[in-house]
């Protein structure tokens, strides 16, 4: 796993996110995960994911969406930070219940329960990610009363290189 960053529980640390350009000024609504779920919460819960690295933020996307959406499609890389990084509480391997949960699949009920009672009772979280084994997330809700103090720093429009494995360009042309 990559380090925590050092001053995790004493100060300030910067996250990032990546969102379609044309919600990238509600990037910390949690609309999305309101409307549909996400790993670690269920629809109604309005939860915001993000990376502790900008590498992570892109990945977690092309993932999920394909990198021809990342070619074809603008988006914004979205910095921000934490003030008071003393009340994101550190979810780590041996804590999740399901090992599995930590596999790129499909999510289930019992996982979004799970991430839901977390982000209920400390507001957010740091866990790890399941498409990059190495790196963290960042999850917050956003009705909590505890609100960390997310501030956003910088927004710039994601250029995104195609040709990402040397395999030339990515399949499908832009609709």
């Amino acid at each position: 796993m990559m380090d925590l960053p050092g001053s995790l529980g004493q100060g300030a640390i910067h996250f990032w996110r990546l969102d379609h350009q044309q919600y990238s000024a509600t990037w910390n609504s949690g609309e999305g995960s309101y409307r549909y779920g996400g790993r670690w919460n269920s629809p109604g819960v309005r939860a915001v994911y993000c990376s502790l690295d900008p590498s992570t933020a892109v990945f977690e996307v092309a993932a999920h969406k394909g990198l021809n959406a990342l070619n074809c499609v603008p988006h914004v890389l979205t910095r921000a930070t934490v003030a008071r990084s003393h009340v994101i509480n550190v979810i780590r391997h041996p804590q999740i219940p399901n090992s599995n949960w930590l596999m790129p699949t499909a999510v289930s009920g019992g996982q979004q329960q799970f991430g839901d009672n977390l982000l209920q009772q400390h507001g957010a979280i740091i866990i790890p990610s399941t498409v990059s084994r190495q790196a963290w997330n960042l999850i917050f809700i956003v009705t909590q009363p505890r609100d960390p103090g997310r501030e956003l720093v910088e927004s710039v429009r994601l250029s995104f290189w195609v040709d990402v494995v040397g395999q030339g360009p990515v399949s499908g042309a832009c609709a």
